[in-house]
C-alpha cells in the first residue's frame, strides 16, 4: 500500500517533493521541539494520483483515519466531539510556495452539537459561535465554491444592522442568527446542507485542496513563477489553535529580518483576538510585533527565541505564522521568506558577514531576475510631486500607471499597451490576474504580511498597502483621497512609490536606480550619490555579490553591440567583448539606398560603384567599434537580413506603378524596380534569401565587409590599438557553404595583408541556427574557428514558426493550455533547442577539441537558460548591454550550483 500519509513527527524539512514545503518545515519544527500543534500531511502523491485518476485513491481514506486516531489519542480529544471536540485546519502546501493560491479552511470538526462543547470547554461562547461562523464562511467559498461575497454581504449587514464596525464586536446572539444564514446560503448556492459530519468535512476539505491545483488562479500564478504543473500540492491536517479566545489571544505572521529591505530587527504584524486569516486578508489594519512585547513578554520573548532559532537553522531569512492562545505560543508555519529583491542581496551578505553562509552560498540566494528589478528607474526625489497620502511600503519600486479597480479592466488595458495600478480595499487569490498585469499594486487595507505584500513581493512588484486615507469603491470605479476633494476615475494617473509608501497623483518623473548608477559608473560614485545607510548598505552587497560571480564564473559574457555608443554601455556594465556585431543595421536610415543601388545593379560596372560607396561608410563604422572595444574581442557578423527589407514594399510599388501607367507618367526606371522587386519577392523571407545565401549569391558582398573590418582594424593598428576582429558568416548549414566564405574572406584578409604589410589572421567561424547544422556540426567544425549558436532563429527553425507571425496568435493559448510553461523566446527550449545546441557542441568540439563555443541569442541574457548553457559547455553568452550585468551574475551562480552538484 502506498504511504500517503506522516505525521508531522516522521518527516524533516528535505521532504519537499513528497510533504510540500508546509509540512516538510512543520516536520523539521517538531523535530527541533518547537510548540507545533499536532498533525499529519497527506503526500502530494496523493494529489498527483487524485488528478490522474478524478478521485480520492482508496487508501487514503483508511491512512487519514489512522493518523487522525494518533492525534486524537495524543490530545484525549475525538474530532467534532460534543464535548471537548478536536478541531482541526486543512491547508495546502506545494513545494514551492504558492501565496494565497489555495485557501485555508479552519475550526473543521464544528456542528450544532460540537459548537455547544467548544463553547463550554472554552467557557467562551461567543468564541465558539464565531469560530463555526467561520467555518461555514470558508468551507462554502473554498470547498463548494460558493461566491465570498455572499458571506461578506451577510456579516456587514449584520454589523450594519447591530451598529457595530468590526467582526469581534458581534455578540453571541447576532453570531447564532449569522450561522443560520450562512448555512442559507450554502442550501441555495451549492443545492446540499452544510455537511454536520465532522469526517465528511475534514474529507471534503482535503479534495477541494486537490482540486485547487488547477484552478484558473494557480495556473496563472504557476506560469509566472515558472513552477511545473505536475508537482502536486501536499495537504496539511492540524489541530487547531485558537488566537480568538480573547484579549490574551492573537495571531501573528513575523519575520526574522525585513523582508522589504533585509535590515536586521523585529519585523510582523499581530492581531489580538484573531484568528489567522485575518492577518493574511488584510482587513482589519495590524499591530506591529514590537506591540506584542508590552501585551505578552513572555509570549514575545519565547517567539523571538524561536525565530532565532529557526534563522539559525535554515540559515536564512524565515516567515513564520504564529497563534497565541490564552498566553501560549504555537508555531503554524515556518519557511525561507519571501523578500524583495533589495532584501535578498543585503540578507545574502549579512549572513556571510554574520558566518552563517560562504560567499558561494551567498550567490546562490540572489537571482538574475532581482539584480534586473534593482536595475529599473526610480522616482526623482527633486521634482515636485503632488502627494496623496503615505502608507506601508510593502515592495519597493516606482510604478506609474492609470487607476484600475478589477481583474478584467487591468488586463485589458495592459494588453493594450498601458501602464496600470491596481487600487483595491485590500486583494485575494481571485486578484492574481489584475496583479500579474498591473505595474503595481495599491491597497487600503493590510500590512507587510497580507496577500497583496506577500504576492507582489514575490513576483517583484511595486506594492503599498494600509493606506487608510483611500476610500476605494470597486463597484462604482472610484478613489477618493480623505482631506481631498478629487475622485480619481479610470483616466487619472497615480504613482506608488514601493520604497517610502508613497502615494502621488500624476506622473512623476524617474532617475537612475544606485545599482544602475554603480554598474554605469562604478562603486565610489555610487555610494557618494546613495541617500541612505540602506541604499550604501544595498550597493556594497550588490558589489561585493557581483564581484565574487566574476570571480567564480566560468563562462564569460559578450554583448549584442551595434554601435559606439551600445558597445560602451556594455564595457561600462562589465562586458568582455561583443559577440554579435549584425552589420545589417549599419545599412539602415539614409544607407539603405546605397544597398538598393547594389541589388539594382545591372552590370559589373554599377555593381562595383555601389560597393565602392559602401566602403568607407562601413569602414568607419568598425574603425569606431573597434577602437571602443580595443583590446577586447569583437564578433562582426556579416549582413543577414531578408532581402525584402532594403527593398519597397511589393505591393505599395505595384500600385504606383500601375497608376502611373494609367496616367501615362510611368518612369521606366519606377518599372524596372518593380522587376527587381517581383523577382526578389519572397513567400517567407525568413527562411528565403538571407544569410550565407545572399553572400553566396551577390558578387562583392562578402569581400566589400572583410575589408571594411580587414581596413579598420589596420587603421588601428597603425594607432597603436589592439583590433581583436571575428568574421562570423550566419545562417550556415552546409560544410560547404562555409568552404566557400571562408576562402573569399581570408583572400581579402590576405589582399589587404599584402597592401598595407600588416599581418592580418581573424579568426572565421559561423553561427548555428538551423537544426542541419547542429546535426551535421562535426563537418562544419572543419571550416570553423568558433561557433555562436543563434538561438532565437534556431528556436523558429526547430519548431518551424515565425516569432513574428506566431507570438500575437496562438502563444497565449499554448501557454494557458501547458504547451509551453514559458515562451521558448524568453527561455530556451531544452528538450528541443537545447538539445540541437549540446549536441551541436558535442560534435563540433569531436571534430575539432578546443572549439570555442557561445550563444548571441536573446536566451544569453536569460536567468534560466544560462544555467544551461554553463552545463552543456559553450564558452561565453552574449547578450544586450542592459543584461550583462545579469549574465554575469548568472554565470556565477551556474558555476556555484555546478559545482556543488545541484
Amino acid at each position: 500500500m502506498p504511504k500517503y500519509v506522516y505525521r508531522f513527527s516522521e518527516g524533516d524539512k528535505d521532504q519537499k517533493d513528497l510533504l510540500g514545503g508546509k509540512g516538510a518545515n512543520l516536520a523539521e519544527m517538531t523535530r527541533l521541539g518547537l510548540p507545533v500543534p499536532p498533525g499529519f500531511t497527506i503526500t502530494t502523491d496523493a494529489c498527483r494520483a487524485y488528478l490522474a485518476d478524478g478521485e480520492v485513491p482508496d487508501e487514503l481514506a483508511v491512512q487519514v483515519t489512522t493518523a487522525l486516531r494518533e492525534v486524537e489519542e495524543e490530545l484525549g480529544r475525538g474530532l467534532g466531539a460534543q464535548q471537548d471536540p478536536l478541531l482541526v485546519s486543512v491547508r495546502s502546501g506545494a513545494k514551492f510556495s504558492m501565496p494565497g493560491m489555495m485557501e485555508t479552511v479552519l475550526n473543521i470538526g464544528l456542528n450544532d452539537s460540537s459548537v455547544e462543547g467548544l463553547a463550554a470547554v472554552s467557557g467562551d461562547r461567543r468564541f465558539a459561535w464565531d469560530s463555526y461562523r467561520r467555518l461555514i464562511q470558508m468551507f462554502g467559498k473554498t470547498v463548494l465554491d460558493i461566491d465570498g461575497d455572499h458571506f461578506s454581504d451577510a456579516l456587514e449587514a449584520k454589523k450594519e444592522a447591530r451598529g457595530v464596525s468590526l467582526d469581534y464586536e458581534l455578540g453571541v446572539e447576532a453570531l447564532t442568527e449569522l450561522v443560520e444564514e450562512y448555512k442559507t446560503i450554502v442550501r441555495e448556492h451549492a443545492g446540499i446542507d452544510f455537511p454536520q459530519d465532522p469526517r465528511a468535512q475534514l474529507d471534503m476539505a482535503t479534495e477541494a485542496v486537490f482540486r485547487s491545483w488547477n484552478t484558473e488562479r494557480a495556473h496563472i500564478y504557476r506560469r509566472r513563477e515558472k513552477i511545473p504543473h505536475d508537482l502536486g500540492t501536499a495537504v496539511n491536517v492540524c489541530t487547531m489553535v485558537f488566537g480568538n479566545m480573547g484579549q490574551t489571544s492573537g495571531t501573528g505572521v513575523c519575520f526574522t529580518r525585513d523582508p522589504s529591505t533585509g535590515r536586521s530587527g523585529v519585523y510582523g504584524d499581530y492581531l489580538v483576538n484573531a484568528q489567522g486569516e485575518d492577518v493574511v486578508a488584510g482587513i482589519r489594519n495590524t499591530l506591529s510585533l514590537a506591540d506584542l512585547e508590552h501585551l505578552d513578554k513572555a509570549s514575545y520573548d519565547e517567539l523571538r527565541s524561536a525565530m532565532r532559532k529557526l534563522e539559525t537553522h535554515y540559515r536564512d531569512l524565515c516567515d513564520i505564522e504564529f497563534t497565541i492562545e490564552r498566553g501560549r505560543l504555537w508555531l503554524l508555519q515556518t519557511r525561507v521568506g519571501k523578500r524583495t529583491a533589495a532584501a535578498a542581496f543585503r540578507v545574502a551578505t549579512q549572513l556571510v558577514d554574520e558566518k552563517l553562509i560562504t560567499m558561494d552560498e551567498a550567490l546562490t540566494r540572489v537571482t538574475g531576475d532581482q539584480l534586473t528589478q534593482l536595475m529599473f528607474p526610480q522616482f526623482n526625489g527633486e521634482t515636485d510631486r503632488d502627494l496623496l497620502t503615505r502608507a506601508m511600503p510593502a515592495s519597493p519600486g516606482a510604478a506609474v500607471g492609470y487607476v484600475v479597480f478589477d481583474n478584467e479592466e487591468a488586463v485589458a488595458r495592459a494588453e493594450a499597451g498601458e501602464s496600470v495600478i491596481l487600487v483595491r480595499r485590500e486583494t485575494n487569490p481571485d486578484d492574481l490576474p489584475g496583479m500579474v498585469a498591473a505595474s503595481g499594486v495599491l491597497t487600503a487595507r493590510g500590512g507587510k504580511t497580507s496577500h497583496a505584500a506577500v504576492v507582489a513581493r514575490g513576483m517583484g512588484k511595486t506594492c503599498v498597502c494600509g493606506a487608510e486615507a483611500l476610500e476605494v469603491d470597486a463597484e462604482a470605479k472610484t478613489l477618493r483621497v480623505a482631506g481631498r476633494e478629487e475622485v480619481l476615475t479610470g483616466k487619472d494617473v497615480i504613482a506608488i512609490d514601493g520604497t517610502t509608501g508613497e502615494v502621488f497623483l500624476g506622473e512623476v518623473a524617474v532617475v537612475d536606480s544606485p545599482v544602475m548608477t554603480y554598474l554605469r559608473r562604478g562603486l565610489e560614485e555610487a555610494l557618494e550619490a546613495a541617500g541612505g545607510v540602506d541604499t550604501r548598505e544595498l550597493v556594497t552587497s550588490v558589489h561585493r555579490l557581483m564581484r565574487h560571480a566574476d570571480k567564480v564564473r566560468r563562462l564569460e559574457v559578450r554583448a549584442n553591440a551595434d554601435t559606439p555608443d551600445d558597445a560602451r554601455h556594455a564595457i561600462h556594465r562589465g562586458a568582455q567583448g561583443v559577440g554579435l556585431c549584425r552589420t545589417e543595421h549599419m545599412f539602415l536610415g539614409e544607407r539603405k539606398r546605397y544597398v538598393q543601388n547594389l541589388i539594382l545593379a545591372g552590370n559589373q560596372d554599377e555593381r562595383e560603384r555601389a560597393l565602392a560607396a559602401l566602403l568607407p561608410l562601413q569602414k568607419g563604422d568598425f574603425v569606431q567599434m573597434l577602437e571602443t572595444m580595443d583590446g577586447r574581442p569583437m564578433t562582426v557578423r556579416l549582413i543577414d537580413p531578408p532581402l525584402h527589407e532594403f527593398l519597397p514594399d511589393l505591393t505599395e510599388l505595384s500600385v504606383k506603378v500601375a497608376l502611373e501607367r494609367e496616367r501615362g507618367t510611368l518612369d521606366p526606371a519606377e518599372e524596372e524596380l518593380l522587376a527587381v522587386v517581383r523577382r526578389y519577392h519572397e513567400a517567407n523571407p525568413m527562411l528565403g534569401l538571407r544569410g550565407v545565401r545572399l553572400l553566396l549569391t551577390m558578387p562583392g558582398l562578402i569581400e566589400l565587409q572583410v575589408r571594411a573590418v580587414a581596413e579598420a582594424a589596420v587603421e588601428r593598428l597603425r594607432e597603436g590599438g589592439s583590433p581583436l576582429p571575428e568574421i562570423m558568416i550566419p545562417l550556415v548549414g552546409s560544410v560547404r557553404e562555409l568552404q566557400i566564405a571562408r576562402e573569399r574572406a581570408e583572400a581579402v584578409l590576405a589582399e589587404v595583408s599584402a597592401e598595407t604589410g600588416y599581418e592580418l589572421a581573424f579568426p572565421v567561424g559561423c553561427m548555428i541556427e538551423l537544426p542541419r547544422a547542429a546535426v551535421s556540426a562535426d563537418t562544419i567544425a572543419e571550416e570553423a574557428d568558433f561557433f555562436s549558436f543563434g538561438t532565437n532563429d534556431l528556436t523558429q527553425t526547430t519548431w518551424g514558426f515565425s516569432r513574428d507571425d506566431v507570438e500575437s496568435t496562438f502563444f497565449k493559448e499554448y501557454l494557458e493550455e501547458g504547451v509551453f510553461g514559458v515562451s521558448p523566446f524568453e527561455t530556451v527550449d531544452e528538450r528541443g533547442v537545447g538539445h540541437l545546441v549540446e549536441l551541436g557542441a558535442q560534435r563540433g568540439r569531436s571534430a575539432r577539441p578546443g572549439l570555442k563555443l557561445g550563444v548571441c541569442g536573446e536566451h544569453g541574457g536569460d536567468p534560466e537558460s544560462i544555467g544551461f548553457f554553463h552545463r552543456v559547455g559553450l564558452d561565453y553568452v552574449s547578450c544586450s548591454p542592459f543584461r550583462v550585468p545579469v549574465a554575469r551574475l548568472e554565470a556565477g551562480r551556474a558555476a556555484v550550483l555546478s559545482s556543488a552538484g545541484e
